[in-house]
């Protein structure tokens, strides 16, 4: 199979994520983040927490702070517990390779039951000498911008008052063609794509009509593959080609439009001269063909979240989804939940995060590069998804209530 086209330009990366005082996420910190990261644990260890910062924080610029914050059950749900300050999410990204680290900087607190804009800065330095300097400063709705393509900490700062304490001051300024930095970050978060894929929602029969881009269920699946099979028929024939190989009896997938305007998804097994209907294709069969559109897209979104990949799925297609993963990686950027050894076992050290709970019933991360026994396992050829679940990693096992490590660790981040 030829390799997919890379895209004009490079993808923008986020390297570092802060949180602190978000449910369980008291103060977390990931360090050198990969085009694919892995958040590895047990169940409850706070791997959906972080998935959830992501989805909070896109929230935020798709539907508002007030709405994001009040979905998730206000202050009293969402900040951690016994725990005074505000929450706190900071990014730092680059827009391109070799450009400037920017940093990102929200916090947020609650005043009379409603969430508040406490403080939101972005910071960059642009050149190798002198220290960061914030071009866009604001708190509790009143703040500072400087303009411009490359803001320079000499350059004149603005004040711009927002209308209410809960809007973003990112969100706003960047639909402003002045502030093209401001823009760019609130166009690289809006465009993030967190998936909550159901093979239920893939069973729908939509109204028919092309779609680019997959939904966060997965319920405009036909409406994918017809705009695939009109504007990308080959990158439609390679995505059939990786589900024969996944899947052997499948031979392609068909969308076709039925009399009352609905789209039919229907899958065509190879020994068989008619296709079945999608509704009773298998679970895991429609979850790997949605993956796969969802990670070959022509024009992926910048960032993409996948929540553990491996329910519905067989366990020897799981190292496969990996691997399509990392491909994917080249053109966007990817986080994944799992608990599955068998994805594990497709992972390099670098690219995976354990996470557990501490004896306060906080979560702690590490790195398993940082984990110098692991590496040793790895490098005579052993593979990650054994040594978790063999209890090489020390925290974060699956066989082992919560509580912290059972020895000192090495090298946390």
């Amino acid at each position: 199979m030829n390799p997919i086209p890379a895209q004009p330009t490079a993808p923008a990366r986020i390297e570092y994520l802060k949180v602190q005082n978000f449910r369980a996420l008291r103060s977390v910190e990931f360090k050198n983040l990969t085009p694919l990261t892995v958040l590895l644990g047990p169940n409850g260890s706070g791997k959906s927490t972080v998935f959830d910062v992501f989805a909070f924080l896109a929230e935020c610029f798709e539907l508002g702070l007030r709405r994001a914050w009040d979905k998730r059950g206000r202050g009293k749900e969402l900040a951690s517990r016994e725990e005074k300050g505000p929450v706190v999410i900071e990014i730092k990204y680059r827009e391109k390779p070799g450009q400037p680290l920017i940093t990102y900087h929200l916090a947020v607190v609650e005043r009379n039951r409603a969430p508040v804009v406490a403080e939101e800065w972005l910071q960059w330095r642009r050149g190798q000498r002198g220290k960061p300097f914030r071009f866009l400063q604001y708190e509790y709705g009143q703040g500072q911008a400087i303009s411009g393509d490359q803001p320079d900490e000499r350059d004149k700062r603005i004040e711009i008052p927002l209308n209410a304490p809960d809007l973003l001051a990112v969100n706003a300024l960047g639909q402003f063609a002045d502030h093209p930095r401001v823009a760019a970050l609130r166009q690289f978060i809006t465009g993030w794509h967190l998936s909550y894929l159901s093979a239920d929602s893939a069973r729908g029969q939509p109204e028919t009509g092309p779609q680019e881009q997959l939904s966060k269920t997965g319920d405009n699946l036909a409406n994918v593959i017809q705009y695939l099979a009109e504007q990308h028929p080959e990158r439609l024939e390679r995505i059939f080609e990786v589900l024969r190989r996944r899947v052997p009896r499948i031979e392609k997938v068909l969308a076709d439009t039925m009399p009352d305007g609905r789209l039919l998804l229907q899958i065509k097994d190879a020994p068989f001269s008619h296709p079945v209907l999608a509704r009773f294709a298998s679970d895991g069969t429609l979850k790997m063909l949605a993956y796969l559109v969802l990670l070959h897209d022509p024009t992926p979104p910048p960032f993409i979240g996948i929540e553990e990949p491996e329910n519905f799925l067989h366990p020897r297609l799981l190292w496969e989804l990996a691997e399509e993963c990392r491909t994917a990686s080249e053109r966007t950027q990817l986080l994944v939940t799992t608990h599955s050894p068998f994805f594990l076992n497709a992972l390099q050290s670098k690219e995976v995060r354990v996470l557990w709970r501490d004896e306060q019933g906080y979560a702690q991360t590490q790195c398993v590069e940082n984990m110098e026994r692991v590496r040793a396992f790895m490098d005579q050829g052993a593979l990650l998804g054994h040594l978790w679940m063999e209890g090489h990693f020390n925290v974060g096992d699956p066989l082992v209530n919560q509580g912290g490590a059972t020895r000192p660790l090495a090298g946390s981040e």
